[in-house]
């Protein structure tokens, strides 16, 4: 097939393919919908390390958890979650949240959306219980 009709085809085939899984609702993101689904993401990770503490971002797209190992943070990752621990962690306030860069080069830098009470409080909780 030439590469003028081949091209055209690849390029409209992806861009259909990105505008029916967005119709269809799978481009939002992951949103915890209480503690619980917190807590099952957090136990997906780590199982062996039950949250003591489960602190909900406003918007459900993030959890601060503590628990008896540290601190750790559960995060969106499309429609799916994930988590680390936030040992040896950077943080840094942004405009609209954190920016936690971590020696993990799996997830080496991780963007919270927090509003400003949040993104305040958030890392004063994080370092206290990482030290």
């Amino acid at each position: 097939m030439p590469l003028q009709i081949l091209l055209p085809m690849v390029v409209i085939g992806i861009a259909g393919i990105v505008v029916l899984l967005h119709m269809l609702g799978r481009s939002e993101l992951a949103r915890l919908e209480d503690d619980d689904a917190a807590r099952r993401a957090w136990l997906r990770e780590y199982p062996g390390t039950p949250p003591a503490r489960v602190i909900l971002s406003h918007d459900r797209h993030a959890a601060l958890i503590e628990s008896a190992r540290g601190a750790g943070v559960v995060w969106p990752m499309g429609m799916d979650t994930t988590a680390r621990f936030l040992r040896g962690a950077t943080i840094r306030r942004t405009k609209d949240g954190l920016c936690i860069d971590l020696p993990d080069f799996t997830a080496p830098r991780i963007r919270l959306r927090l509003n400003d009470d949040e993104a305040d409080l958030w890392p004063t909780l994080m370092e206290t219980k990482n030290t």
